[in-house]
């Protein structure tokens, strides 16, 4: 049974204490997740590929390693799946493409992954993408409903975390790509400070917008894959401390305007509890260029996804679902003017946004603009994108269901390169919410 608030095994926390402890192994948590693959993927679809020789290969030389006292760190052990843009060393990097499916499998890991390995985790395989990163309906069902969308275009990642298929996985966001589908499924995502994690052997949409990012059940376990997997140390910034209770600023503006009546009481009842915890809660002005930011954002990856498929789209445009393909379209249409002051508009906005954080340490405001809505779709990223655009992190986490039975959650925001006070802030956040909403 799905639930929004996982108990301790199902966490990467929880598992390494357990894997410390003896009373439970590497080998025994891939059993169990490809038990789960074994009882959901038929009707989910999160998997392109699952090498399950590999992973037990790998889980039992894991397990040989804490036995002669080699302790890798907390993913020790710890199965996760990746996202199909990224490289992974035996498997083809396909991008939810029918055509790219049929290259090569890749000879070396993408930095991403290299990095999880050498901190012990168990590479599953990899997971279902949108095409190309974007916009057309994948082929996975949201595990809450199997008639609503799981979100894209992370969408394998976000179902298969969501019912224990692996304990993370590995996602990307260009727009919403992150946030929205972790929503969606009930788990946490991370979006990091743009920049933070490496691009390199991972397939672009969109150079100046693409961030990588981890995906788990709880806002802990994405702590620690994102200090795994980022690039270089952060700056810091800030007085909120772990432990301390944040001072939150409630933005308005398009989030309000956007969001459906159940994502504005996710954020009510979030704001309310969190409130009640002891945390200072302000209202924030967003800049008045803050308005035309989905039309600016949209722009940038237009025209940067064109530049990306230029030569393959002008030899194979069939080869293109619709709305990649639209999206290119638009984008070669798209005027030098045009991109050069959406570019422009993204540098001065981004830093005015800094001064939000002026009296806060984070802002709240819903994570999707509402449940997951049918399969026909993969949801608004409105919600999201804004965050893509200007390259500040951001943490979603469930908060609860609603009266459809779907979930629902909020999103923080922090400063751009001070991840870790925003991941803090979350995980304070995240427990006083969850004490709440597990009361009868």
């Amino acid at each position: 049974m799905l639930h929004l608030f996982p108990h301790s095994d199902e966490t990467i926390c929880g598992c390494a204490a357990a894997l410390r402890s003896g009373s439970t192994s590497a080998i025994e948590l891939v059993g169990r997740c490809l038990a789960c693959i074994d009882e959901w993927d038929s009707s989910i679809q999160a998997w392109v590929s699952v090498d399950r020789d590999a992973a037990r290969r790998t889980a039992h030389e894991r397990d040989r390693e804490l036995a002669q006292g080699h302790d890798r760190g907390p993913l020790h052990g710890i199965p996760v799946g990746i996202k199909d843009i990224f490289d992974v060393a035996g498997h083809v990097t396909a991008a939810g493409s029918e055509v790219w499916s049929a290259r090569e499998p890749k000879t070396e890991d993408c930095p991403v992954v290299s990095r999880l390995r050498a901190a012990g985790a168990v590479i599953l395989g990899k997971t279902v993408t949108t095409q190309f990163a974007c916009f057309d309906p994948p082929m996975t069902r949201n595990p809450w409903n199997t008639k609503h969308t799981p979100g894209g275009s992370s969408s394998g990642s976000a179902a298969a975390v969501a019912t224990g298929m692996c304990l993370a996985a590995i996602g990307s966001q260009t727009g919403g790509s992150i946030t929205r589908p972790s929503t969606y499924c009930g788990i946490a995502g991370c979006k990091p400070s743009f920049g933070t994690v490496s691009l390199n052997g991972v397939v672009a949409v969109a150079e100046d917008l693409d961030h990588p990012g981890p995906m788990a059940r709880c806002v802990t376990d994405l702590a620690i894959l994102l200090s795994v997997i980022r690039d270089f140390p952060e700056e810091t910034h800030g007085n909120s401390a772990a432990g301390l209770p944040p001072r939150i600023g409630r933005i308005h503006g398009l989030f309000d305007k956007l969001a459906d009546d159940d994502a504005c009481a996710a954020v009510a009842f979030a704001v309310e509890t969190l409130s009640s915890a002891g945390a200072k809660i302000v209202d924030v002005d967003l800049p008045e260029s803050f308005d035309s930011i989905l039309e600016q954002h949209g722009i940038i990856m237009a025209v940067e996804a064109a530049q990306t498929h230029r030569d393959h789209f002008a030899a194979d445009p069939d080869d293109y679902s619709p709305a990649v393909a639209g999206l290119i379209e638009r984008g070669t249409a798209t005027s030098r003017v045009d991109f050069s002051a959406a570019l422009q508009h993204q540098q001065q906005l981004s830093q005015l946004v800094g001064n939000c954080f002026r009296d806060v340490d984070v802002l709240i405001c819903p994570a999707t603009t509402g449940t997951a809505p049918d399969l026909s779709t993969t949801g608004s990223p409105a919600m999201n994108s804004p965050w893509s655009y200007t390259g500040l992190p951001t943490v979603s986490f469930p908060t609860q269901c609603a009266a459809n039975g779907l979930p629902l959650g909020v999103q923080l925001v922090g400063r751009i390169r001070n991840d870790s006070t925003l991941l803090d802030s979350a995980i304070w956040c995240e427990s006083k919410i969850a004490d709440v909403a597990r009361k009868p």
